[in-house]
């Protein structure tokens, strides 16, 4: 597996294997495909933005459960 950071992005590569096609994943994600449509990479533009906002919003459910478990 190899990856890689650019000004666009991050690109996960699964496989050494020729990009023959990408699907969007949803917003800014990218998954790369083969000739035989199977997943050889990843990319995801904005990285920084994405992770962010990833872990802020997973830090906010698990307050807000632990908020809710305090007022049971």
């Amino acid at each position: 597996m190899k990856y890689r950071l650019s000004l666009r992005g991050y690109d996960l590569a699964i496989s050494d294997e020729p990009e023959a096609g990408s699907v969007e994943v949803s917003p800014n994600i990218t998954a790369e495909l083969n000739a035989k449509g199977e997943l050889i990479g990843i990319e995801i533009l904005g990285a920084s933005a994405f992770v962010r906002d990833s872990v802020l919003d997973s830090v906010q459910a698990k307050v807000l459960d632990l908020e809710e478990a305090k007022m049971a």
